[in-house]
């Protein structure tokens, strides 16, 4: 492989990641453009590392030409899960791990000279990022979101005994907290997710079967 060649995988792969990292740079995630950027370069420098391993001593010894660059896929998932953020229930920057994963794999594209499916591989992770947000939160405004406090006699299993009733409605919970009251009662907040055809009504109904229940408030 000559330098000039070398040079210019390098380069695009400079490229390459930028583009996706600056999208993510402009939406203040976790990863943004030199991240990015570096995870895509790296991952092409392993993969020259290993070509040119290979050539140089695949005539005296038996080498693997993807035994280096194999381990950028188990790697990079330690950066990506330093991305991964949870709230409550919500998990957050898997998106952004993803997107850290996908780079490394266009870096080793690149470097392995399969230029054209490394391009194309990047404007379609471009398209996705951009647009799908749009697909994403129309299909999202459809969903019906319901917050309730349930205050209930703390004691094994109360949780779960929601949970329980819930998951047999077919209510998702997007997000839980749970506090203790002065009186020893374990307060409830739920954020739910409610499936077509069920009321926030007929959700409350359920729920007041609970053993030890002490109220149910709607937040909105």
């Amino acid at each position: 492989m000559s330098n000039y060649e070398m040079i210019f995988k390098l380069a695009l792969a400079c490229i390459l990641g930028g583009l996706i990292g600056l999208e993510r740079e402009s939406l203040n995630r976790p990863a943004g453009l030199r991240t990015y950027t570096l995870v895509c370069v790296g991952s092409t420098l392993a993969m020259i590392v290993s070509i040119d391993i290979y050539l140089l001593y695949h005539h005296t010894v038996q080498a693997d030409p993807g035994r280096i660059a194999a381990q950028v896929i188990s790697g990079i998932g330690f950066l990506g899960a330093g991305t991964i953020m949870r709230e409550g229930a919500t998990v957050r920057g898997l998106t952004t791990a993803a997107g850290l994963w996908v780079v490394a794999c266009i870096g080793l594209a690149v470097g392995a000279g399969l230029y054209l499916p490394a391009v194309v591989t990047t404007l379609l992770i471009l398209f996705v990022l951009i647009y799908f947000v749009k697909f994403e939160q129309v299909v999202t405004g459809l969903r019906e979101y319901k917050g309730m406090v349930i205050l209930v006699e703390d004691g094994p299993g109360q949780v779960g005994n929601i949970g329980s009733i819930l998951g047999e409605m077919g209510v998702l919970i997007k997000n839980i907290q749970l506090s203790r009251t002065e009186t020893e009662d374990l307060e409830v907040e739920l954020l739910l997710e409610l499936p077509t055809g069920i009321s926030i009504n007929e959700v409350i109904d359920e729920l007041s079967a609970i053993k030890g229940l002490r109220s149910i408030d709607r937040l909105n």
